[in-house]
């Protein structure tokens, strides 16, 4: 068989693999890379599966064009130039701006940056935007402000030196088990554990101190756990006079966040916050790591910025074993996002509002470039539902499964002039689509993806993708050729990545040819430069880190008699997101082949519901069935969804609130109520 190194698909610890081949040039198997810094050998069960998927009948293979109200084959030349002649009529109708493209974070920077360049270049819009939106759009705002760069501040290497570890909102050895494990490894040796989750998650076993609070209450738990280190004189003195700013403001601000005004919100004992806060800030290297359990609530900038005033406060940051670490929750999400495929920055956050940036772009693309920044996914979609946005091109997503309130997303889709995707499988997404153009997965693609630690790494094409179906790249650049602009010819994704780095001080020394083995780290000035693998090491991004105090707010929705519930949402270990490829893999959809929903014994009790019985959930946007699993892992009056499933779809449920900085949606709670099925 011949083995073909590549990154895995899935989750953004950026896992390296071997994808296996035999004679036919058929997929038949994966196996880990021994040697990898990352997963040093191991895979996780998604991994151990990353080609099983790929060879399913369901593939797309051939364009398809709405006629008649039905979806049927067609050329690429009719399906390209469909396409380019539903958004040029759009356009010509209504303005660039009526226009949305969604990246992706499944797909390469190579292709990221193709998408918001055909965007940005070819249709003359700065609405574009990504997944990110929905899951770390919080972190890119909130840790940018406090420390000027929006990305993990360390390595996952970086571990094996804490001390202390402070995990909350993350659930890794289901959602990044390779990370996950990692953490019990440094736990075995000797580090101290912290998991702040409202439902005992596996790692909580193992937690030296596993706070339980209530959702939506992370802003009042670090503020009280601040507000202990600074009465006890816990903080680094030092590190805080000689590297940050606005010291006074978060100290007034804290003085009455007390842990007894705090355990009223939270829910948590005094005692144990002032237990947790003087166990993080008497490590010597205490590292937080997060994720969408911060940053998918309407508060999700403001529990990044508390969550980085504690590193500030406490002087762990700058340094191996420390840190801010966001787990990216998809492979690409970090690298889409550097790519510029976000409504308000191109390549390396260079803002669109910045003329000489612009003009950068513009000279190097050869057209002039629109200057007001663009709409969210999320706004525009709500832009949609009332008519001001007319048309979307979708590559690699599925919003119909993955945004808040199903029945919104439906209607928004549904009251669009004319609708684009592109991917590998039939999505519910597709199924409204205009326009249908079948894609080629990560094994039959060259490129690069950048894993949660700013690790720039190849993707290597192992197999040709599956009838007529192209890579995304090969797509995105004869769609500018049908519609007249010359600038997106190139001889392959290598010179994609050159274009890059020539525009992207951050990518600027980086090139297929550099990416060995274990990749690099950004920032990578030049070619000369060996990469970073942690940041802030004598300065911050923006000099002197910003202090911010932030205020607790209750969630946007909250329980009543109708729903007494909170429901919260999340991934399980063996699927992903909506399913389209864990769906398709045998052995992962065995082991859970059907929606459920996590209930405490006592209140399936005293409702009367049994084990694996079905169930209704309901909230003030739906109602979906599923089975009932009774656990204690979550807590009474706690609902958990996975949102894999199309059948009991828990955004079906969710509430369509954002975040008014990042317009991430509140994933992570909502009122429910639940009752047996009939």
């Amino acid at each position: 068989m011949k083995k073909t190194l590549t990154t895995c698909p899935y989750c953004g610890t950026g896992c390296a693999l071997y994808l296996l081949t035999d004679d036919n040039g058929r997929l038949v198997g994966t196996e880990p890379s021994a040697a990898h810094p990352v997963n040093r050998g191991s895979l996780c069960a998604k991994g151990w599966n990353a080609h099983a998927f790929v060879n399913h009948p369901d593939r797309l293979t051939t364009p398809l064009v709405r006629r008649n109200g039905r979806l049927e084959p067609a050329s690429w030349e009719e399906a390209l130039a469909a396409v380019v002649e539903g958004i040029r009529k759009v356009q010509a109708t209504h303005g660039c701006d009526a226009a949305m493209f969604l990246s992706s974070a499944k797909a390469t920077n190579e292709e990221n940056y193709l998408l918001m360049k055909l965007a940005r270049a070819v249709f003359g819009t700065n609405n574009v935007d990504h997944c990110a939106r929905l899951c770390h759009a919080s972190t890119v705002v909130g840790l940018a402000e406090a420390f000027g760069s929006g990305a993990m501040t360390n390595t996952v290497a970086c571990i094996d030196a804490a001390d202390v570890i402070l995990v909350t909102g993350s659930n890794p050895t289901e959602q990044h088990p390779i990370i996950g494990a990692r953490i019990l490894e440094a736990q075995r040796r000797g580090a101290r554990l912290i998991v702040a989750d409202s439902r005992r998650i596996r790692l909580a076993r193992f937690a030296e101190i596993h706070i339980r609070h209530r959702n939506g209450a992370d802003v009042a738990l670090v503020n009280a756990m601040m507000h202990v280190i600074l009465r006890e004189g816990l903080e680094d003195k030092e590190f805080l006079a000689a590297r940050t700013e606005g010291e006074g403001a978060l100290r007034e601000a804290l003085a009455d966040w007390t842990p007894e005004r705090a355990a009223a919100v939270t829910g948590v004992p005094a005692s144990e916050i002032e237990a947790a806060a003087r166990l993080f800030a008497g490590a010597k290297n205490a590292m937080i790591v997060y994720a969408m359990g911060i940053t998918q609530h309407t508060r999700g900038v403001d529990n990044v910025r508390a969550l980085a005033s504690l590193a500030l406060l406490t002087g762990q940051v700058g340094r191996p074993g420390a840190g801010v670490n966001p787990l990216r929750g998809q492979n690409n999400v970090q690298g889409a996002c550097d790519m510029g495929a976000l409504p308000n920055v191109l390549t390396g956050y260079q803002s669109v509002a910045d003329q000489a940036a612009r003009e950068k772009f513009a000279a190097a693309w050869g057209v002039e470039l629109p200057k007001t920044k663009g709409l969210t996914s999320t706004e525009a979609m709500n832009a949609a539902a009332d008519g001001s946005v007319k048309a979307f091109f979708i590559l690699g997503e599925n919003p119909v499964l993955s945004d808040p309130d199903q029945a919104h997303v439906r209607r928004a889709l549904g009251n669009l002039d004319f609708l684009v995707v592109q991917d590998i499988f039939p999505t519910a997404t597709t199924e409204l689509a205009d326009v249908v153009l079948p894609a080629g997965c990560y094994a039959e693609k060259e490129g690069t993806f950048t894993n949660t630690e700013r690790r720039v790494q190849r993707v290597t094409k192992a197999a040709e993708p599956p009838g007529e179906a192209r890579a995304d790249g090969e797509i995105l650049c004869a769609l500018a050729e049908a519609a007249g602009y010359k600038g997106m010819r190139y001889r392959g994704a290598e010179e994609v990545m050159a274009e890059i780095a020539s525009l992207t001080p951050l990518y600027g020394g980086i090139s297929h040819e550099r990416l060995d083995y274990t990749g690099l780290h950004w920032p990578c000035p030049d070619e000369a430069h060996p990469g970073t693998p942690v940041l802030h090491l004598g300065t911050f991004t923006r000099g002197r880190a910003r202090l911010t105090p932030v205020e607790w707010r209750p969630p946007a929705e909250e329980t009543d008699e109708d729903y007494p519930f909170l429901l919260t949402t999340g991934r399980t270990a063996v699927h992903w997101h909506t399913g389209t490829m864990t769906r398709r893999t045998h052995l992962l959809d065995r082991e859970e082949p059907v929606p459920f929903v996590e209930l405490h014994p006592e209140d399936a009790s005293r409702l009367g519901i049994a084990a694996r019985q079905d169930v209704l959930v309901a909230t003030r946007r739906g109602e979906v069935r599923a089975r009932a699993l009774l656990t204690e892992t979550v807590r009474p009056g706690l609902l958990f969804m996975p949102f894999h499933f199309a059948e009991g779809a828990a955004n079906a449920l969710t509430v369509n609130a954002l975040d008014p900085e990042a317009k991430i949606p509140e994933f992570k709670v909502c009122a429910a109520s639940i009752r047996r099925a009939p």
